[in-house]
């Protein structure tokens, strides 16, 4: 697990209405724009008159996508595309998405993101149906119990709409059959999913910042549990599973989302410089500097110096070529890792008392290496301030969160951990308050990290399918 949290991935799709859209690139856009939210691997599938052709692999979306492969991808009228982060273990080409099937009603190809709770049950009773699994994506899976119902359903929609009386989790997903462009929100809402339209044409994305990207404009977002159905006669949905009032993850306001999106009708940009006013008035110092740990804790640093009267200022520098997925081999070279993404400017920070501000702390690694950094460049005080509550339980829903052990506060308090990553004084923003950031949104929130309370049951979460554990492992 790193320092920083992830989130499993983005979706994007584009239905062309007659407006001549160039859907290979406008998705290739899009995936760029959301690349914040994925960079193991990518992929996008073009519907051509009802064939479906597609192209992923594992890298970044401009590592994978050269211009020869967008322009094999040829010509469409609709398109989805896909950018996942995966764990050590679910790092594979065969996880990479769109997932592109054929069956006896057609081609398909899906694009998911979240987390099905009951996955394990599903795909062993598929599996004694018969079914076959190439992967351990959670796409392959919802592709399989779409297109069993689709063998009696009239219509892929109403397919989409049975499967989902079957699945129990999180998730926001894209369908594209040789007719439709589907988007589907599970009935809590915990993964974003948004509408955008250009002329006659809909796009469905995981952030408006992807309909930014390619010239489209906000409609709105897909509802909790909304099915939408976009085809040549415009955008439809299905509100069977809808009525239950969302519990969108907390931390795309904190952390996911990138500072230029509107989620659930807040700006996220707004959002966390509300963070930051809050920590101010919860955690006040004497200070002579704000700063943030670029890029996450910027927007939040300045909400804390607005509120707080000291300055702004900027006195870490980002090395803008190394992405999160920067990867070192050595403890020696780990160590020395802060140095090559982050540097100090001394004639800034020199003499200094400082409240730096981040998003999280995970681990708290990262936290005392860049401590240490800004004491080296001649720093007086440091007193962090964290734009959430502490991390003390695990996240069941696709973030990478996996064991209470490897948080720093499921084991210390806050006074320890300050200790531990060497700062004057550090303060968190309060469960009370993290909720209040986004009030222009009409949405409550799910915070099972930070309280321990799910909007849904995890009793059986986390189960691993006996054949993904080695002989010694297994448990009779």
């Amino acid at each position: 697990m790193q320092d920083k949290l992830h989130e499993e991935c983005g979706v994007f799709g584009i239905y062309d209405n007659g407006d001549d859209l160039d859907v290979v690139t406008s998705t290739y856009l899009a995936l760029y724009a959301l690349q914040h939210r994925g960079q193991e691997s990518c992929g996008i599938a073009v519907n051509d008159d009802g064939v479906i052709r597609g192209y992923k692999d594992l890298g970044l979306v401009t590592d994978v996508f050269k211009p020869q492969v967008l322009e094999s991808l040829g010509t469409g009228k609709m398109a989805v595309g896909h950018c996942l982060y995966g764990t050590a273990e679910s790092n594979r080409r065969e996880n990479a998405q769109p997932m592109t099937i054929r069956h006896v009603k057609g081609q398909m190809a899906i694009a998911s993101n979240g987390s099905i709770l009951n996955a394990l049950e599903l795909r062993e009773k598929l599996e004694l149906q018969g079914a076959i699994f190439h992967s351990t994506s959670a796409a392959e899976l919802l592709a399989h119990m779409i297109t069993r119902e689709r063998l009696t359903a009239h219509s892929i929609e109403e397919a989409i709409c049975q499967a989902m009386d079957k699945l129990y989790g999180v998730y926001s997903m894209i369908v594209m059959s040789p007719k439709k462009l589907i988007g589907v929100r599970d009935p809590l809402g915990l993964r974003p999913l948004s509408i955008g339209q250009c002329g006659n044409s809909y796009v469905l994305a995981s952030e408006t910042t992807a309909l930014d990207s390619m010239g489209a404009h906000f409609v709105r977002d897909v509802r909790p549990g909304e099915i939408v159905i976009i085809d040549e006669n415009g955008l439809r949905s299905i509100d069977k599973h809808c009525g239950k009032k969302s519990h969108l993850c907390v931390f795309e306001f904190v952390y996911f989302a990138r500072p230029d999106s509107v989620i659930e009708g807040t700006s996220v940009h707004m959002a966390r410089q509300k963070m930051g006013a809050f920590l101010a008035q919860e955690h006040p110092v004497e200070a002579d500097l704000v700063m943030g740990v670029p890029d996450s804790g910027n927007d939040a640093a300045l909400g804390y110096a607005n509120e707080s009267g000291i300055p702004y200022g900027i006195g870490l520098i980002k090395n803008k070529y190394i992405g999160r997925t920067f990867i070192l081999n050595t403890q020696r070279q780990r160590e020395n890792a802060v140095r090559i993404k982050l540097n100090a400017i001394a004639e800034v920070v020199r003499g200094k008392r400082i409240v730096l501000v981040d998003d999280s702390i995970v681990r708290g690694t990262t936290s005392a290496r860049i401590v240490r950094l800004l004491r080296e460049a001649g720093v007086k005080e440091v007193h962090m301030r964290i734009s959430s509550p502490p991390f003390r339980y695990p996240c069941y829903f696709g973030t990478d969160i996996d064991s209470p052990e490897r948080l720093i506060a499921n084991k210390m308090t806050v006074e320890e951990i300050g200790q531990k990553i060497g700062v004057d004084s550090l303060g968190f923003l309060s469960l009370e308050n993290i909720v209040k950031v986004a009030e222009k949104s009409d949405c409550a929130f799910c915070t099972g990290c930070f309280s321990g309370e799910y909007p849904l049951c995890v009793d059986d979460a986390g189960r691993v399918s006996k054949f993904d554990l080695k002989f010694s492992e297994q448990i009779d």
